[in-house]
């Protein structure tokens, strides 16, 4: 059984899928030289990368990460006065009821 030969719109498209193809990673090489890759030297930061020299928290953060805990808050919260700048799943609401006992899901009381 013979297969049937290709159409000449069949080739004319085949033949462009080919060529964007051979020219993507030639257009993708000079955009991904532009940002450094992590990973390559662990050890070592980026020339540029930003850094974080000091960290603050005001009141407000501090009145969100204890939401839902009353006073008097326990010591074993201490290690909240050295929290850095990285995410922290405890000042942010997470699973809804019966599993949100700190209360981040409560509906305010109707009147």
């Amino acid at each position: 059984m013979q297969q049937p030969s290709c159409q000449p719109h069949h080739q004319r498209q085949c033949r462009r899928l080919a060529w964007i193809a051979a020219l993507l990673p030639a257009l993708a090489g000079p955009a991904a030289a532009e940002f450094p890759v992590a990973g390559t030297q662990p050890w070592a930061r980026p020339v540029g990368a930003p850094q974080i020299t000091s960290v603050t928290h005001d009141p407000a953060w501090f009145q969100r990460a204890m939401h839902g805990i009353s006073p008097p808050h326990p010591q074993s919260l201490r290690w909240l006065d050295d929290q850095g700048n990285w995410y922290t799943p405890f000042t942010r609401p997470g699973m809804p009821p019966p599993y949100d006992i700190r209360g981040w899901h409560a509906t305010p009381a109707k009147r």
